[in-house]
């Protein structure tokens, strides 16, 4: 919002008591005071003529004129508010009254449930809340999660349901006092695109506060107010949205930081890989096509806190709040839907002060799809106008009040003075804080401010020293393929593409001898690559420990992959051998105890107790031949994110079976999708019986394939002609060895 102007109101409140009319025949008066009039319309229009030429010069001034002309030039009245007299209420309206949970995640919906959402409601030992509005369909529905509905919102009486715009994400407001009431001490702000990589806030997060040593910001330069934290995690051309515009050419990482113990980073922001928060801006300024971001931090940075006096943006889907800082969940109903959240961030740090409390920034914590939707720049006008002044105006702010709450009201006052925001939201944040106490909670306790004591100085033991990495990102608008040699900018473009696929490699022998030589060949371009010794349920592990990978590409050890020759296979699609005739092949059991008619049968008894959906897909893949057994050798596939859950229920399901992996592996696909919805990448790959010698494996190589076999590696020395031969796709290789 846009700070209002005084004086023009003083001026025009005179302006009306000057000109009020007396009881005289309107021609006598006219004619008594027609030189009256003619000069005070030549000062009017001389007055508003220079208001207007003044304030064109500059663009912040002229939004502020408009905005005037539609404000109440009443005074704002700062709210009285009984506090002792505002009684703690249980929830007896919700089908949830007796309902007391600790640790809740709260989403805004307004479409069907999304993937990310359904993995939300999976992670142990937190609630999801979903709070809806006027978009939201009416048929809304997900296992394990609560939904507040419009109707459901209304049933719970809280004050703040009087200032709530009814098609609006800020409506979560509701949905925080809903979890206050019912027991939370942890809070994870949250949206419906957003996946907590690992699938554990435990994780990803100080859920519980430990007095342990962690990094911070220096407050050595005091002219320093805010930082981006984009830079301590890798990306120093990335920046978030609600960093004053005048600070994103800041790029240059910290000399030094200092260090603070931990336990009262009672806000902790996530970063988020994929598409991180970014304004408008930075979303149409860097990059040149319809191809979503797909950005990634450094994971292995170290957690870093802020010093009192240093701030930075907070926002509203990756963010934790512990429960001295409830508070601040408060999201203004005044100002654009794309400033809220940053403005409640900057108002809460600022109020987190006075209580020693402080924000602390963590590695990704959770991976956003980029949807390629439109950032509207016009829903941000409000933290592009603004947010510097707001940042300097919270520096200098102080409140004599001797409770948090009058403090907050003293601020949020202040604020709407300045116009920041609007008298509206004065009053919505008097309607929050009663409801804060009727749902049970209670103000922490305030401290003295640091900012007014005197800055001790940081001596050389004090300094500690991270450096940190220089990750790939985009430029302008220029993909960094353009600004380098080929050779890397392929480089560039595979790991792009494949970087957050995941490799299993399947070793059939000593995995020692050859585990550093795969992870140095493919641990360039893939995501990770996991060495597996032999084939066992336990070792679907990784689909868990890697749950944000877009998928997972498995291979053996006799199988050469040529990367460079899969960018064109769609990652949400199966890849197999299907079109290989020597690696998928079909045979007819003789009925007898012959191998292939045990496994035929354990294949019949496998798809008679699976569910109907996977029934169906096998029955119809394979109707044209159901008599027959499909094999394949399963030397190289790939299973996309949204199958994975399938193909651990189909790997379950056999069990202790002694079904075959050439024989369960192909079933397994023919039962997830059809064979016509396979990807056909793999068939063209160079397929060859078991080869008696190394030296005919060379003459077999072909660059130009997506995979080559077989292909065997027991030494050094066969590994660098493998690179050697590779080298033809990709140049760099020869770096290796």
């Amino acid at each position: 919002m846009l700070v209002q102007d005084r004086a023009a109101k003083s001026q025009m409140r005179e302006i009306r008591r000057f000109s009020e009319p007396k009881s005289l025949d309107f021609s006598t008066w006219v004619s008594e005071n027609l030189s009256r009039i003619v000069v005070i319309s030549l000062s009017i229009v001389t007055i508003l003529a220079f208001f207007f030429l003044y304030n064109t010069t500059d663009t912040a001034s002229l939004l502020c004129f408009q905005t005037q002309s539609t404000q109440s030039l009443q005074p704002l009245t700062r709210p009285q508010i009984k506090w002792n007299s505002i009684r703690v209420l249980p929830d007896k309206a919700s089908p949830y009254s007796t309902f007391v949970t600790e640790k809740w995640i709260v989403v805004s919906v307004t479409n069907y449930p999304t993937e990310e959402l359904k993995g939300l409601v999976k992670i142990k030992g937190w609630q999801v809340l979903a709070v809806g509005n006027s978009m939201t369909p009416k048929d809304w529905s997900l296992k394990g999660a609560i939904f507040l509905s419009l109707d459901a919102q209304a049933e719970l009486g809280y004050r703040v349901l009087d200032h709530l715009p009814y098609d609006s994400f800020v409506r979560k407001s509701v949905g925080y006092l809903f979890a206050i009431q019912h027991g939370a001490n942890k809070i994870y702000d949250a949206d419906d695109r957003g996946e907590v990589i690992g699938g554990d806030l435990g994780k990803c997060f100080d859920v519980e506060l430990v007095s342990e040593p962690m990094l911070q910001y220096s407050h050595e330069d005091p002219n320093r107010t805010v930082v981006n934290p984009y830079i301590h995690f890798g990306q120093r051309s990335v920046w978030p949205r609600g960093l004053p515009l005048e600070n994103v050419g800041e790029i240059n990482h910290e000399e030094f930081y200092t260090e603070v113990f931990g336990g009262k980073q009672f806000i902790q922001q996530g970063i988020s890989n994929g598409l991180p928060d970014v304004d408008s801006v930075f979303y149409f300024t860097r990059k040149t096509t319809l191809e979503g971001f797909d950005v990634k931090f450094d994971e292995h940075a170290p957690k870093v806190a802020l010093p009192q006096g240093v701030m930075l943006p907070v926002n509203s889907f990756n963010t934790l709040y512990h429960s001295s800082a409830f508070w601040g969940l408060m999201l203004p109903v005044s100002v654009s839907s794309m400033a809220s959240d940053v403005l409640r961030g900057y108002w809460g740090q600022r109020l987190l002060w006075e209580l020693g409390g402080y924000v602390a920034v963590y590695p990704p914590t959770a991976h956003r799809f980029d949807r390629i939707e439109a950032y509207p720049f016009a829903e941000e006008k409000d933290l592009h106008v603004n947010v510097g002044r707001l940042i300097k105006f919270l520096l200098v702010w102080r409140s004599e009040k001797h409770s948090l709450f009058e403090k907050i009201l003293d601020l949020s006052f202040a604020m709407a003075e300045e116009g920041f925001w609007t008298e509206q939201d004065l009053k919505f944040t008097s309607a929050w804080l009663q409801d804060l106490i009727t749902v049970g909670y209670q103000q922490p306790r305030l401290m003295s401010l640091e900012l007014d004591r005197p800055r001790a100085n940081i001596g050389h033991g004090d300094r500690k020293e991270f450096v940190p990495r220089k990750l790939p990102s985009v430029h302008l608008g220029v993909e960094e393929t353009g600004t380098v040699s080929t050779e890397i900018g392929n480089l560039i473009r595979w790991r792009k593409n494949f970087g957050n696929v995941v490799l299993v490699m399947f070793c059939n022998g000593p995995v020692e001898r050859t585990a550093l030589e795969w992870r140095l060949l493919y641990g360039r371009v893939f995501k990770t690559v996991v060495i597996l010794s032999s084939r066992k349920n336990s070792d679907l592990y990784i689909f868990n420990r890697y749950s944000s990978a877009e998928g997972f590409l498995f291979v053996e050890d006799d199988t050469v992959l040529n990367y460079w020759n899969l960018l064109q296979a769609d990652k949400t699609k199966i890849w197999t051998t299907d079109k290989v005739s020597k690696s998928w092949t079909s045979v007819k059991p003789t009925g007898k105890s012959d191998w292939f008619s045990v496994q035929a049968e354990l294949v019949k008894r496998t798809v008679s107790t699976m569910p109907a959906h996977f029934q169906v897909n096998y029955k119809e893949a394979a109707k044209n031949n159901l008599d027959a057994l499909t094999v394949c050798s399963s030397e190289v596939f790939y299973v996309p994110k949204r199958l994975v859950t399938d193909f651990v229920d189909l790997v379950d399901l056999v069990g202790d079976m002694d079904l075959h992996y050439k024989v369960a592996v192909p079933m397994f696909f023919m039962s997830m999708d059809s064979p016509l919805n396979f990807d056909p990448v793999l068939g063209s790959m160079v397929y060859k019986k078991k080869s008696s010698s190394f030296n005919s494996s060379l003459s077999l190589y072909s660059a130009q394939a997506p995979a080559v076999h077989p292909w065997s590696i027991s030494s050094e020395q066969d590994f660098i002609k493998l690179v050697g031969q590779m080298a033809e796709g990709d140049p760099l290789l020869m770096e290796l060895v």
